[in-house]
């Protein structure tokens, strides 16, 4: 309700309460006036067309609380946990793997300090948990292994396909394999199918395509050897890189082959020649 309207009832109401002129008011009609007055502004306050009634207001709905996503990677990470250590004792491994048993948080803080050494957790559902020692190249290496190794898993295998006939010629075979090589060492998986031409002896695809794998210059391994396929009209076999266990074994038995003849045994000299 605006001022004027205010102004107007309370003129109004003295008007009516002393029958005539402001001037004869009297005391108890003011304060009746003063009285009728509030009672109508509050009235008008209550009823307003922008007031809502107490009975009909609804309570704010209650902002529900956000969960904290877990970040998926929580559990794949190594880090050093510093000197806040949540559990009072905890068993701790020393920086070569030995164990040191069950220690108060207060002297493995000691212990980091006189070594230069930092804290990782291995397990905390263990009662107690369980710590490391580690320097800070260590934990380096450590998160490189685990980063390749969740990456391995996580990454799918793409399986490469390729086809030729067996009258393929030498220089398109050649350019053929170089294109397997290339796809393995991306750490692709390839599958090759050779057809069999017609009209001539397609006998033994198995043993072809067996010999022009042989071929290529790099370490492979096989998800399937060669195998005559559609009632002997194609050979097929599935490559893929070789495996660190095969990779290692590979330089184990180069390291041993024999030193080819006539070479001159390496005594640590180093020779250079004349100008």
């Amino acid at each position: 309700m605006s001022a004027g309207c205010v102004r107007w009832l309370f003129s109004h109401a003295g008007r009516t309460l002393c029958g005539g002129r402001p001037g004869h008011w009297t005391p108890a009609s003011r304060l009746a006036l003063c009285s009728q007055g509030q009672s109508i502004l509050a009235a008008s306050r209550r009823s307003g067309a922008f007031s809502t009634e107490a009975g009909d207001a609804e309570p704010a709905p209650a902002r529900k609380k956000k969960k904290k996503e877990q970040d998926p990677r929580a559990h794949t990470t190594l880090n050093s946990v510093g000197r806040k250590i949540p559990q009072r004792e905890i068993q701790v491994i020393g920086e070569a793997g030995e164990n040191l048993g069950v220690m108060h948080r207060a002297d493995v803080i000691r212990v980091m300090e006189e070594k230069g050494l930092k804290l990782v957790l291995l397990s905390e559902h263990r009662d107690p948990a369980v710590y490391q020692l580690m320097s800070g190249k260590q934990i380096h290496e450590e998160q490189l292994k685990l980063r390749e190794k969740n990456k391995a898993k996580a990454a799918p295998v793409q399986v490469k396909e390729l086809t030729f006939s067996a009258g393929i010629a030498s220089h398109d075979l050649a350019t053929k394999l170089k294109q397997v090589e290339s796809w393995l060492e991306k750490k692709h998986h390839v599958r090759i199918t050779l057809r069999a031409e017609r009209g001539q002896n397609n006998a033994n695809l198995d043993a072809t395509l067996e010999q022009m794998v042989e071929q290529m210059d790099v370490m492979l391994g096989f998800v399937s050897k060669p195998k005559v396929v559609r009632d002997g009209q194609a050979a097929v076999c599935i490559l893929r890189p070789p495996s660190a266990k095969e990779l290692s074994q590979q330089r184990k038995d180069k390291a041993a082959e024999p030193p080819p003849a006539g070479s001159a045994p390496d005594n640590g000299t180093n020779t250079t020649a004349a100008v």
